[in-house]
C-alpha cells in the first residue's frame, strides 16, 4: 500500500470564534492525525488580555498552532515566544484574512503587499524560538493577483527561513467584499498553487480553499504537500473521522463512532464545567456531530439556545438519535 501521508499534513483550518479549544478537543476525538490551529489571536490579545485564557488548551489537541495576527517585530516575536512558552508545536503568522478590522491594523491579507516586512518577522521570530515559524496566504490582493505576484512574496519570506506556506487559492479582494463573500466570490486557482510547489521542491506547500471531501483530499495530495479544510471539518466533524482512511485504507477499524465520540466528550464537558465554563459556550462547536443522519435536526435544536442545558440534557438528545441510527 503506497503511504499517501507520509510526509504530508492534514490541517483544520485557524476560524475565528469557532476553533476555540472546546472544538479543537472535540475535532481530536475524530482523527489523532491531523493539525490544529487556534483561531487567528492578536498580538495585542496576548501582550495585553488575559493570555492564560487565550493560549490554553488540553494536552490531547497537539500537534497544535498558534495562529497570530500581527505587523509588529517585536511584538510578534514576544507571542512567538509565549507560543513556545505555553507548548504549541508551531506557531503561523496570518498574512490571509481581508476583514476591515485586519486591515485597519494593517496585518492580515494587506501584508502580501509587503513581503520584506513578513520576512522580518520570519527572521526575528524564528530567532526567538525553537518552533517552527510558518506563513498563511493568499495568492494575491486585489489587482496584485498575478502568479509572479505570489512567487515574489514566497521567495522573500522563504529567503528569510521560512520553508512552510498554506495557500489560500484565492485572490482577497480588500474593498468591497466581506470576508464571508471573500471566500465564496474569487475564484479558486488551486494550478496556481501546484505550479508553486513545482517552483520551489524545496518547501513545504499546503492547499486550502474550497475542499470538502475526501476524495478532494487525495487528489490535491498529488500535487503538494498538506491540505488546510475549514468549514467543512467544522459542519460535518464525521469528515475528520472519515480522513483516518488517509493514514490506513482499512477505515472500519480507525473510524471511530459518534457515540464513541460522545462517551469520551462528556468527561470533558464535566471537567470544563467545575472550572466555570459554560455549558452552551462549549457544545456550540458540537452541532454538526449528526450531520447527514436521521435527526441530525432534532439534536441541533435541542443544544442551541439553551441556557440552563446540562449534560443529561444532552446525553437525552444524543440517545434519541442514536435510536434512529444504531451503527453511528
Amino acid at each position: 500500500m503506497i503511504d499517501l501521508m507520509k510526509n504530508k499534513r492534514l490541517s483544520v483550518a485557524p476560524m475565528i470564534d469557532w476553533t476555540t479549544t472546546d472544538y479543537r478537543y472535540f475535532a481530536r476525538l475524530f482523527n489523532p492525525h491531523t493539525y490544529l490551529y487556534t483561531e487567528m489571536i492578536s498580538t495585542g490579545a496576548l501582550i495585553h488580555g488575559n493570555r492564560a485564557r487565550h493560549l490554553r488548551f488540553d494536552t490531547l489537541e497537539h500537534p497544535l498552532v498558534l495562529q497570530l495576527g500581527g505587523a509588529d517585530i517585536d511584538e510578534m516575536t514576544q507571542c512567538a515566544e509565549f507560543a513556545q512558552q505555553y507548548g504549541y508545536d508551531e506557531v503561523n503568522i496570518n498574512v490571509g484574512c481581508p476583514s476591515d478590522r485586519v486591515q485597519h491594523n494593517k496585518i492580515g491579507a494587506c501584508l502580501m503587499a509587503e513581503p520584506k516586512t513578513v520576512a522580518d518577522l520570519v527572521k526575528h521570530m524564528q530567532a526567538a524560538v525553537d518552533i517552527p515559524v510558518t506563513v498563511k496566504h493568499r495568492i494575491g490582493i486585489d489587482d496584485f493577483d498575478s502568479y509572479e505576484f505570489m512567487v515574489d512574496f514566497v521567495q522573500t519570506v522563504a529567503a528569510a527561513g521560512c520553508t512552510r506556506f498554506i495557500v489560500h487559492a484565492r485572490t482577497a479582494w480588500l474593498q468591497g467584499l466581506s470576508p464571508k463573500q471573500n471566500r465564496e466570490i474569487p475564484p479558486l486557482r488551486y494550478d496556481d498553487v501546484y505550479r508553486l510547489k513545482q517552483d520551489f521542491p524545496e518547501l513545504d506547500i499546503e492547499i486550502n480553499g474550497g475542499i470538502d471531501t475526501i476524495e478532494d483530499i487525495r487528489t490535491h495530495l498529488q500535487h503538494i504537500d498538506g491540505v488546510m479544510i475549514g468549514r467543512a471539518f467544522y459542519h460535518n466533524p464525521y469528515l475528520l473521522a472519515e480522513a483516518n482512511s488517509l493514514w490506513n485504507e482499512a477505515a472500519s477499524e480507525t473510524i471511530p463512532k459518534r457515540s464513541e465520540i460522545l462517551a469520551q466528550l462528556y468527561p470533558y464537558l464535566e471537567e470544563q464545567l467545575a472550572k466555570g465554563e459554560a455549558l452552551p459556550t462549549m457544545t456550540r462547536h458540537y452541532l454538526g456531530l449528526f450531520q447527514g443522519l436521521m435527526g441530525a435536526r432534532k439534536w441541533r435544536q435541542a443544544l442551541s439556545g439553551k441556557p440552563q442545558l446540562t449534560i443529561d440534557d444532552i446525553k437525552r438528545a444524543a440517545d434519541e438519535v442514536l435510536l434512529l441510527n444504531p451503527d453511528a
